[in-house]
């Protein structure tokens, strides 16, 4: 069946299936974005439980995304996955620490016996959510921004400075875009924990926070937004695939894939939605529409990112050397080998909304912390 696609038929739907994981863990960062208001929201050891507990219980659905996306990028576009992850190499090895951090201290934190305290382990969960967060929107920004490599006609990909990858620290939009992303993250993570929580002190406190968080979010989401848009953009001949710089190449893509300009204003509409019941309304499901709006805003992002003739990940040092779904894929085979299995994504994702269902069927309280009937992270 699937033997009748082309090559890129094939390349366009793993793009797809690719921008479509990358939007859930986007998402899915409201955990991270949780776990720095810890301390903000809980001011006793009760409330500080009641708030890891609330977003303990999906921590894992975060992590499994960000291995399914990992493990996806590198079976359906292993140069990128080679040349990014070879190439920007302490800051992808600095985040994927803070999230071994995390995974270790949801399991350790309240385990008798552990030789670091609870203490530590928090702290371990603040530093997941800020920098791990933080890193993780700078690095994808380069997808816009460019890297400094260099690829050669063995497609062998050489890093152009010894800093592999902390040089992203010092652009202006690959710090606005993590910024922004830390902020959307702690923004979704008091959402969520107000939705989830069942306590009128922490409420009123995830209430302010998803106002104050909300407006820096908006500011560097805004200046990153109007950047890009405003920038010259990698783009490349279809025919002859020879890359060049495209004046408002980003704003281009908007106007030429009305689809993707439509997930775009639908998904922002959603976030200021969710966010304005919040504030305005006193609404507690705010959340449920903000998500939403956050995974069809990223989804919109990545469409310009790969299709239309698009570099998806550039390199600044030399244009040729630039990545796109076509240069970077699989070949036909492993692709459509891959796409069978892609037919269980309907399944997968069943059992995420049913297991999710489960678990917030009912609201965390005090009585649950000193219960024995639930697990206690």
């Amino acid at each position: 069946m699937f033997e009748s696609l082309t090559h890129l038929q094939l390349q366009h739907y793993w793009w797809f299936i690719m921008s479509v994981v990358a939007s859930t863990l986007v998402f899915l960062l409201f955990v991270q974005g949780g776990q720095t208001l810890i301390g903000t929201l809980g001011k006793n050891e009760d409330e500080r439980t009641m708030v890891i507990n609330s977003i303990g219980r999906k921590w894992e659905f975060t992590f499994t995304t960000l291995v399914m996306f990992a493990a996806g990028m590198f079976a359906s576009f292993p140069l990128f996955y080679s040349t990014s992850f070879g190439g920007a190499y302490y800051a992808w090895k600095i985040f994927l620490v803070c999230f071994v951090l995390q995974a270790i201290s949801f399991e350790f934190r309240r385990k008798q016996g552990n030789m670091l305290g609870q203490k530590t382990y928090e702290a371990f969960l603040y530093i997941n959510g800020f920098l791990g967060v933080f890193l993780l929107g700078a690095v994808v920004a380069t997808f816009f921004t460019g890297s400094e490599f260099y690829r050669s006609e063995y497609n062998l990909s050489y890093w152009q400075t010894t800093l592999y990858g902390i040089e992203i620290l010092f652009n202006p939009l690959n710090l606005a875009l993590g910024i922004a992303l830390l902020f959307l993250a702690r923004t979704l993570g008091a959402l969520y924990i107000l939705n989830n929580v069942d306590h009128e002190v922490i409420e009123q406190r995830a209430r302010r926070q998803v106002g104050l968080n909300a407006v820096v979010f908006l500011v560097f989401f805004l200046y990153f937004v109007i950047r890009i848009l405003l920038k010259d953009g990698y783009a490349y001949h279809p025919e002859t695939f020879e890359v060049y710089m495209e004046p408002y190449k980003y704003l281009n893509n908007y106007l030429q894939m009305p689809a993707a300009l439509i997930l775009f204003l639908a998904g922002v509409v959603l976030v200021l939605y969710g966010i304005g019941i919040t504030w305005f309304k006193e609404s507690r499901k705010g959340i449920w529409f903000s998500g939403p709006g956050t995974f069809l805003t990223v989804l919109s992002l990545f469409f310009v990112l790969g299709y239309n003739n698009t570099c998806f990940y550039p390199s600044s040092y030399d244009l040729q050397s630039s990545l796109t779904i076509q240069n970077a894929s699989s070949s036909h085979y492993t692709l459509t080998a891959m796409t069978y299995i892609s037919l269980f994504v309907p399944v997968v994702a069943a059992y995420i909304f049913f297991t999710w269902r489960a678990i917030d069927k009912h609201k965390i309280n005090d009585e649950d912390m000193k219960s024995g009937d639930h697990h206690i992270y």
